[in-house]
């Protein structure tokens, strides 16, 4: 399966940090080596790297762990290809233009039997389950408001109706971003983390490498990470509920909500109804 890695922050901050232990799992701690992405926007814009090459080989990746860019929000993805080929259309996170931004979005899991009729303003570009679901979450947003940009709340409501149905399909699991605040949902597998003042040492899984955040910050920061696993040994990570959304903003979770999954509750019920994929055996 996928794995996932989202910043939101108070201040302009680098990921370099996070994404030298996250980059490890393309191939050293782990093996999701089917190519990787990474967003960092600045104000509605973003710059975006993807390469169909691991995390661990790629020398765009090696450029992202040693160039401290700083954005208030990043997405990043390290893939196991599910479905769709591995090359670089299908590489996560896939972007999108709508109100006048950049949205950003990456997914992890794996979905069966989901081809939305899309009207055509949003068209996958690669082959993935990913890009299709991506793409039908702008196109019900855009039949909820048109031409007109909603607000973060507005935003929230949608995405909370909405992506239970894709999960009906299997596991949906998200980040998603416009440069304001970044969106996360979780089915399965999600965790989430405050940093922030008075800041303490963090020490990486995946590598052997720690920094004391205190001698590097000040009393205004303040980071919220979102990744698939935890990162770091010594902090207090919280695992996000089945059906989870929640928004942060500003480097905090500004607002949760909780869906309902009829699939989730039926397995739940009826083990021998749990559909097995992919996804399920990494």
């Amino acid at each position: 399966m996928c794995q996932l890695l989202g910043m939101n922050c108070a201040t302009p901050t680098d990921i370099t940090f996070s994404f030298r232990g996250f980059s490890q799992r393309a191939g050293i701690t782990s093996d999701h080596c089917d190519g990787f992405g990474i967003a960092f926007f600045e104000d509605k814009a973003c710059r975006l790297f993807a390469d169909n090459q691991s995390a661990v080989e790629s020398p765009i990746a090696e450029l992202i762990r040693n160039y401290p860019i700083k954005s208030r929000n990043v997405i990043a993805h390290i893939r196991k290809a599910t479905q769709g080929k591995i090359n670089l259309e299908n590489a996560h996170p896939f972007s999108r233009e709508l109100w006048g931004r950049q949205w950003i979005f990456a997914h992890n899991g794996d979905l069966h039997d989901f081809h939305p009729e899309l009207a055509g303003r949003f068209t996958p570009v690669g082959n993935t389950d990913s890009e299709r679901a991506f793409c039908y979450l702008l196109e019900q947003l855009v039949k909820r408001f048109g031409y007109t940009e909603p607000s973060l709340d507005q935003v929230f409501d949608v995405l909370l109706e909405v992506s239970p149905q894709i999960a009906e399909h299997g596991t949906f699991n998200f980040c998603l971003s416009n440069g304001q605040a970044l969106f996360a949902y979780a089915i399965t597998k999600l965790h989430w983390l405050v940093r922030e003042y008075p800041f303490k040492p963090a020490q990486l899984i995946d590598l052997d490498v720690e920094v004391d955040f205190s001698e590097v910050t000040t009393p205004e920061d303040r980071v919220a990470v979102i990744t698939t696993e935890p990162l770091t040994q010594n902090e207090v990570w919280t695992a996000f509920e089945p059906g989870e959304l929640i928004l942060f903003q500003h480097g905090r979770p500004i607002r949760h909500g909780k869906t309902h999954i009829e699939r989730l509750e039926r397995e739940h019920l009826d083990p021998s109804l749990k559909r097995v994929t992919k996804a399920d055996q990494y």
